[in-house]
């Protein structure tokens, strides 16, 4: 080999090895170390101690993959758009696995409290939106063109709805003292803002952007999860009540007292039961309407610190997320029995399914 090509020979693998080093240290936004392509239906775990996604194949009930959300500090729930090509993950910077009374959590609050946009199908971050207050959750407006995000603190609370076209701030809403969970009713018409602090849910219009009206609920309401029976449901930790309201008019139509704190709650319309996450003994409860009067009528043990729950598409089974057992449980509905358990990751809380 002459000198010259020796060189050059040299040269090339000095700058393939510098190439290779610099593209194995350039993680930026949306190019994940690990890559994925979820092309299957999936259910979409949020793991706050793991700063990730656990991604569970429907058709095997499998875990296949982790999304990594580039060590984002204790992220929460998660909601996907209405095409079923993005996902928002909200990133609160604080340890909720505790309780949301009064925000507090386990933890101490840290820096990067923000909203991540995301590929559901090969896990890119798209987008980041930072917010200037914690944010428990983000959610879609029915259409698709909205984002619709609390924040706040025990002083003041609102609801910052950003256009998904740009992601910048087009209505900010002032609300109650610490807002948790923003949703929407079933039919997209009302949307309803747990405030925690307060006491108290608001009733939003989403297309004037205003708050109709303010209901007292329980002690410290964490969410208004909607059903398809015209209710909406609202989980208070504090003094372990579940509020029915109307989803049209906010009405309160009954309280259920539980004994337990209530994590989630979720109705299965084929079965018209009420099925109800209960955080202190790590299971769930499911209740009948009996002359109008919401009964249990069972429950099962799942895991420590049973947080979410969400339906397969057909109805034939529940998801079941535990933060304290880092699992999810797999029942079937009809039945009322695990049939499945699942590892994740660390403090799994926030569920969504994509078909």
């Amino acid at each position: 080999m002459s000198p010259y090509v020796y060189i050059m020979y040299r040269l090339f693998l000095f700058f393939l090895f510098v190439s290779i080093a610099v593209s194995c240290n350039d993680h930026s936004l949306g190019d994940p170390v690990h890559r994925v392509y979820i092309d299957y239906p999936a259910a979409y775990v949020v793991n706050g101690g793991s700063s990730n996604l656990s991604v569970i194949r429907l058709s095997d009930l499998a875990y296949t993959e982790a999304i990594d959300l580039d060590q984002a500090p204790f992220p929460h729930h998660i909601s996907l758009s209405p095409d079923r090509t993005l996902l928002a993950v909200a990133i609160t910077g604080t340890d909720l696995s505790g309780g949301h009374g009064g925000h507090g959590g386990h933890g101490v609050m840290v820096e990067g409290q923000r909203i991540q946009i995301i590929d559901p199908v090969q896990g890119q971050i798209h987008h980041e939106i930072p917010v200037n207050g914690l944010p428990h959750n983000a959610i879609f407006h029915p259409s698709g063109t909205e984002l619709w995000v609390p924040v706040g603190d025990t002083l003041q609370g609102y609801i910052q709805v950003y256009s998904t076209q740009g992601w910048n701030l087009i209505h900010t809403i002032p609300v109650g003292k610490a807002p948790s969970e923003v949703t929407f009713s079933h039919d997209g018409l009302r949307v309803f803002v747990a405030n925690t602090r307060d006491g108290t849910v608001s009733v939003i219009d989403p297309e004037g952007k205003n708050v109709l009206l303010t209901v007292a609920t329980g002690k410290d309401p964490v969410g208004a999860w909607p059903a398809s029976n015209g209710r909406m449901y609202v989980d208070n930790e504090g003094d372990r009540t579940v509020t029915e309201l109307d989803a049209n008019s906010g009405a309160v139509l009954s309280t259920i007292h539980l004994g337990f704190i209530p994590g989630y709650v979720a109705y299965h319309s084929g079965q018209e039961e009420l099925w109800i996450t209960d955080v202190t003994n790590g299971g769930v409860a499911w209740f009948r309407q009996i002359l109008g009067v919401w009964v249990q009528r069972g429950s099962l043990s799942t895991g420590d610190d049973a947080h979410a729950i969400a339906f397969t598409p057909d109805g034939s089974r529940a998801l079941v997320t535990n933060q304290g057992a880092n699992t999810v449980s797999v029942i079937e509905v009809a039945l009322h029995e695990v049939v499945r358990t699942i590892l994740v990751g660390d403090k799994p809380n926030g569920i969504v399914i994509r078909e």
